[in-house]
């Protein structure tokens, strides 16, 4: 894929693309779209200055290169008319044809999305492209080609919208671009990501990548002519050529995997092409002859095709001075696949080699969605179809040889389900490779699972296996069991937890407020009932980390006439304290305690507790300056508490949020050291964001969970240690 990023799009590269793309475009329509966007758009220009309409012709040159059909160039010319300017929908279809409407108007609604916070707008997103592809997954197509040029030119946004865009294309776009097979816009778009996300780890492998460029290259040039050479001798016929991982694939092996650099056995590659399939397994053996083959590093993508439809041979191997490389291999129809994925279907008509079928390519959008019936959590369901989007997946056997594919991660009850319904519902133990493991075991790649099941008639999942499985369909199914086999134990349960909850939150009204307030709660959860709502929380469909936020709001609008005295709440003597969180709050009974995101107080810090209408006790470091401007306030002086952490030996919180600030020297590699020293110690980090200053120097802040402040003083003492580091302070947030 060309990558234009410099350059702005104009009419004549448009017509240079349709020229170049050796396809019978309808240059009609095509161009009338142009005109049409065109005036629409002729007052308005995009961040970089430059006119907006260079845009829509961007997106349209790369929906070109991916050889989309004339009524997908047309829409994407199109597809910010009807939201951003006069022009209707109903003159698109008028002038331009239904077909063309209706991916315009799918684009449009993936833009207005009504939620307020940015966590529910993404998920809200993620559900509606999948509706989208759905329904017509060129809407989708013409969405990632707007989010390529959008990457392309996000240096012209501010700081933060280029992380928060960043993060979303990460987290978001360049998953469904791999769903979808379409693995070069994968890698553009995470590229581009990290560039933002992480900017010095991305400069660092751009400079490892360069080093040693001209001898790396003529090291693949003679691998390359040893192959063509053994090739010619064979009589067999194949097309060669170099390859080099992307920088997101590096940087995840570098910093996620904490690998060295030249420890990556695939950062260059050889891709070998041929007709048929026996010859790929052919041009293996002869490979293998030639070099000496790495046997943990082979896979076999041919016999089980990755779920995006990826297929190839892949084997690393050492030539004669043990140096590794990789070797792919493939036929040409894979290759094509493996370049466009899904858009392969319209760039060779009826598909490669017309083995396409769309509707079955896209049956997995269609099974994650049906996943989703039994969730009202649009949060959680994104969740759910982030893990099972994601680009890492396990090859796991059936005891008689089927495969199964899993996302990274997933357990032997993901198998279970994976195999059949009724296979998980009767689950009581499994076996990996012949050994009995937990219920828990999580499996990896090879190994063949044999799951042990119960014809018992009272046999059935546990509730925990829905904080162990992996997959949305393993999670969906076991809901679903609970919803119909246990609706009364269901309605116990999640009236046992709502009630918990109010406890824990200091929500008290008299009984017939409280029955009226719990229907009016139901409803804002879109229950018919409140029944429906108990039995809802008891099976999981609905969070009850997410209907507290609708609880409390509802609470503070119960209480709006009449103030309660927090005095008098607080003031009130119990018999017994108990601890929530690790913190005891005096004169408070299991209340439920959050820490104070403006301070991040840590065990070891001084602490006092701030008592909340409807929200438990908010807990502040004692030098914390909301703490020293709000405790002389009249009206919020008897709120504050004493508050102190468990004695040691009691059960508390495992970790805590903190983070801090480093300042460093620009020395290349100090943004690799901060991060290898903190895996080396075993620190869960949360995020890692560095950026050079105008002196030269490096600003590197980094969040992280710990267990106390002792750990804390430990980590910044190893930092210190780092040549390079001239200053490391805890983050005031």
């Amino acid at each position: 894929m060309d990558n234009m990023e410099d350059k702005i799009c104009t009419i004549d590269d448009l017509i240079n693309a349709l020229d170049q793309s050796n396809r019978n475009y309808d240059r009609k329509m095509i161009l009338k779209a142009y005109e049409v966007a065109n005036e629409a758009h002729k007052n308005q220009v995009r961040k970089s200055g430059d006119p907006y309409i260079c845009h829509p012709v961007a997106v349209a040159i790369i929906l070109i290169d991916l050889g989309m059909d004339n009524e997908t160039i047309t829409a994407s010319l199109l597809h910010d008319v009807v939201e951003d300017t006069p022009v209707t929908l109903d003159q698109i279809k008028k002038t331009f044809g239904e077909e063309v409407a209706l991916i315009v108007d799918g684009v449009t609604k993936l833009e207005k999305i009504p939620y307020s916070t940015r966590e529910e707008q993404q998920a809200e997103n993620v559900r509606k492209m999948l509706l989208a592809i759905a329904e017509d997954v060129r809407v989708i197509i013409v969405k990632l080609a707007d989010r390529i040029h959008n990457m392309r030119t996000l240096r012209f946004m501010s700081e933060q919208k280029q992380r928060d865009i960043a993060k979303e294309t990460m987290d978001v776009y360049a998953p469904i671009a791999h769903r979808l097979g379409m693995s070069g816009m994968k890698d553009e778009l995470e590229d581009k990501s990290l560039r933002f996300l992480d900017p010095i780890g991305y400069s660092e492998i751009e400079r490892q990548l360069e080093f040693r460029k001209d001898e790396r290259e003529a090291f693949l040039k003679r691998i390359e002519a040893k192959i063509v050479d053994r090739m010619n001798k064979e009589n067999v016929k194949i097309s060669i050529f170099g390859r080099v991982k992307s920088i997101y694939g590096i940087y995840k092996k570098v910093y996620m995997n904490g690998r060295a650099f030249e420890e990556i056995f695939d950062v260059y590659a050889v891709r070998i092409i041929v007709d048929t399939i026996p010859e790929c397994y052919n041009i293996l053996g002869i490979v293998h002859d030639m070099f000496t083959p790495i046997p943990s590093r082979f896979k076999d993508y041919i016999s089980t095709p990755k779920n995006n439809m990826y297929q190839s041979l892949h084997t690393t191997l050492l030539d004669k001075e043990g140096i590794p490389f990789e070797i792919q291999i493939r036929t040409w129809d894979m290759h094509y696949t493996a370049e466009y994925g899904i858009a392969a279907h319209w760039k060779y008509k009826a598909g490669i080699s017309g083995k396409d079928k769309l509707e079955e390519r896209l049956s997995w959008v269609r099974q994650l969605l049906e996943n989703q019936q039994e969730s009202e959590d649009v949060q959680e369901i994104v969740r759910s179809i982030k893990t099972d989007i994601a680009s890492d997946e396990v090859y796991v056997f059936t005891p008689a040889g089927h495969v199964i594919t899993l996302p990274v991660g997933a357990t032997v009850i993901d198998f279970a389900y994976a195999i059949h319904t009724e296979v998980g519902n009767k689950m009581v133990g499994a076996k990996a490779d012949g050994r009995i493991v937990p219920i828990d075991f999580q499996v990896k790649t090879g190994m063949v699972i044999e799951v042990i099941t119960s014809n018992a008639q009272n046999r059935g999942p546990s509730r925990d296996w829905l904080n162990l499985v992996k997959t949305s369909s393993a999670r969906s199914k076991i809901r679903a069991w609970f919803k119909r086999e246990k609706r009364s134990e269901n309605i116990a349960e999640g009236k046992a937890l709502f009630e918990k909850e109010l406890r824990r939150n200091l929500i008290n009204l008299s009984d017939d407020d409280m029955s009226q307030f719990i229907e009016d709660i139901a409803k804002r959860c879109k229950m018919n009932s409140v029944e429906e709502f108990y039995a809802a929380i008891g099976y999981g469909g609905l969070l009850i980390s997410k209907v507290m936020p609708k609880v409390r709001d509802e609470y503070i609008k119960y209480n709006h006439h009449e103030e309660r005295n927090i005095g008098e709440i607080v003031q009130k003597p119990k018999k017994t304290r108990k601890a929530s969180g690790g913190v005891v709050v005096d004169g408070l009974d299991d209340c439920l305690v959050k820490f104070a995101k403006c301070c991040n107080p840590l065990p070891g810090d001084e602490i006092v507790g701030f008592v909340t209408r409807g929200y438990g006790v908010s807990i502040h470091k004692a030098d914390c300056q909301n703490v020293i401007n709000s405790i002389t306030d009249e009206e919020n002086k008897e709120r504050w508490l004493p508050a102190h952490w468990q004695r040691p030996g009691d059960a508390v919180r495992e970790s805590f949020k903190s983070g801090l600030d480093i300042l460093a020297e620009d020395k290349g590699r100090i943004f690799a050291e901060v991060s290898i020293s903190l895996t080396n110690m075993h620190i869960s980090i949360s995020s890692l964001i560095a950026k050079e200053n105008k002196d030269g120097q490096i600003s590197i802040q980094v969040s992280f969970e710990i267990s106390g402040l002792d750990q804390l003083n430990q980590i910044i003492a190893n930092l210190k240690k780092i040549d390079g580091i001239i200053s490391v302070e805890r983050s005031a947030q």
